[in-house]
């Protein structure tokens, strides 16, 4: 109740300064802290299966979906770094509560949800890629977040982070 009333409090003095406040409300999408504010169309479920490191499935109540990672890749059974981003992926997610946000698609041709998946205010698909277990991957039309995990990927790149030590996803392209 606190927090509410010191929100009230700030409101109104950017009000009365000119700001409307906006910024301050706007969605936190992928910080590891603070308070996220989700659409009503998300969904919350339990992880009870990690399929790889992009994948997982989710009991939602009514019946247990299969969902996909939107905006990244990771690297598939037969190539280097799987069993490591398989392994951040599950120190994310599994046994976890997640909260599962729609882009544009509902789902892909595998008839898998299309997500971006938090747990708490931690935007998975983000994290993936800042640690380096994941690439930037642009499906059209999902691209509510690609511009900054472009920019995340650069940065795990310069830092030699997970997956991008082994040349994986040196491939030269961001677009499927």
């Amino acid at each position: 109740m606190r927090r509410v009333w010191i929100i009230g409090i700030v409101l109104t003095a950017l009000c009365l300064v000119g700001c409307d406040g906006s910024a301050l409300l706007s969605d936190t999408t992928g910080g590891d802290s603070g308070d996220v504010s989700f659409p009503a169309s998300s969904e919350v479920g339990l992880v009870v299966r990690v399929i790889d490191g992009d994948t997982i499935d989710v009991d939602l109540g009514d019946d247990v979906y299969r969902v996909r990672y939107v905006g990244v890749n990771t690297p598939e059974r037969d190539e280097s770094c799987y069993a490591e981003a398989v392994r951040a992926n599950k120190s994310l997610v599994e046994g976890q509560e997640v909260t599962l946000v729609i882009d544009r698609s509902d789902t892909d041709r595998y008839d898998r949800l299309l997500r971006y998946v938090y747990v708490g205010s931690t935007l998975v698909n983000e994290r993936l890629i800042r640690d380096g277990w994941a690439e930037v991957v642009l499906y059209e039309p999902d691209d509510g977040h690609y511009d900054s995990f472009v920019q995340l990927e650069r940065e795990a790149t310069r830092a030699n982070r997970g997956c991008h030590s082994s040349g994986i996803f040196d491939d030269g392209s961001e677009r499927r």
